[in-house]
């Protein structure tokens, strides 16, 4: 057999390979401490748009200025948010300080 030859469908089954697999998108939904209920629950429903489709979901809450104070009402909003999506997600990494932004993220059940 000629070697060109088998290099070449080597590189035609690996790009076939490469094309049957699903890349993990991180999508990211941004949330303040003073959203309204309404709001939320539009971030709630973009969040079941991104997990139904096999995204990995990333809520982060910033903090501006003094607002870092209440860093226990943007939990209390992290923990509502995770209540209504417990069904369709996983919590992957719970809620964490990191410098003035609250982060988590969701992945979605299998």
């Amino acid at each position: 057999m000629d070697f060109g030859k088998y290099i070449y469908t080597q590189k035609k089954i690996e790009t076939k390979h490469k094309k049957s697999q699903k890349k993990t998108v991180v999508k990211c939904v941004r949330l303040t401490f003073k959203i309204g209920e309404h709001d939320l629950n539009v971030r709630i429903n973009q969040a079941k748009k991104f997990l139904e489709s096999g995204n990995v979901v990333k809520v982060s809450m910033l903090f501006r200025g003094r607002e870092i104070v209440y860093k226990d009402l943007g939990k209390e909003k992290f923990v509502i948010f995770q209540e209504a999506l417990k069904e369709l997600s996983n919590v992957e990494s719970p809620a964490t300080l990191q410098g003035n932004t609250l982060q988590m993220m969701l992945t979605p059940t299998k």
